[in-house]
């Protein structure tokens, strides 16, 4: 009986291994995160940088409040490269990201032609500079408070957008992306030194 359980044992233990490693892929965030990230880094998760089909749109009124209750309207912006993040603590996608728009953001934050918005889609302030304060980002937290229309934000997360010095899109991209990627460097570069 031993001897059976024994063979039957060494015969699924690696598929015991592998069901237990998806289960903790699937329920534990930040193992999710771990496992975006380690795909981010050998390739997968590029951003495309091609110019969006959207109309042309007014950011006036579309406007954010920060911790300290300063609030900011992106029609007040114009004349700066807005770099703007939707995402959320409790996001995989949104966790596994985060290294790489940090990153971007030490890069540029001392840029005064591009501006860094990190909304957080639940609105919890408190909860989301607790997040990036223990894990040591560096990033602004701003609360949505105002409608944001669905060519900007259509509710999924991780979404990133950025605006050219005009208020025009020029790039939006739902999902996880290495934003340290010297494509979105040379890119938001490029867009600063323009007119």
């Amino acid at each position: 009986m031993i001897n059976n359980t024994l063979k039957f044992l060494k015969k699924n233990l690696l598929n015991a291994a592998l069901v237990l490693l998806l289960l903790v892929v699937i329920f534990v965030p930040d193992a999710k995160a771990f496992l975006i990230k380690g795909l981010m880094e050998i390739g997968f998760y590029k951003p495309e940088i091609e110019t969006p089909i959207a109309p042309d749109m007014s950011l006036s009124g579309i406007r954010f409040k920060d911790a300290k209750g300063n609030l900011v309207d992106l029609g007040d912006l114009k004349g700066k490269v807005i770099f703007l993040n939707f995402w959320a603590t409790w996001c995989p996608p949104c966790r596994a990201e985060m290294p790489s728009v940090n990153k971007l953001y030490k890069q540029f934050k001392d840029d005064k032609n591009v501006v860094f918005i990190f909304a957080d889609a639940d609105g919890d302030l408190g909860k989301s500079t607790r997040f990036m304060a223990d894990r040591k980002y560096e990033m602004p937290v701003y609360k949505v408070e105002s409608n944001v229309p669905e060519e900007i934000f259509s509710g999924v997360l991780p979404t990133t957008i950025i605006f050219d010095k005009q208020g025009r899109l020029s790039l939006r991209h739902e999902g996880a992306a290495d934003y340290a990627d010297k494509k979105i460097v040379d890119f938001l570069n490029k867009l600063s030194r323009s007119n």
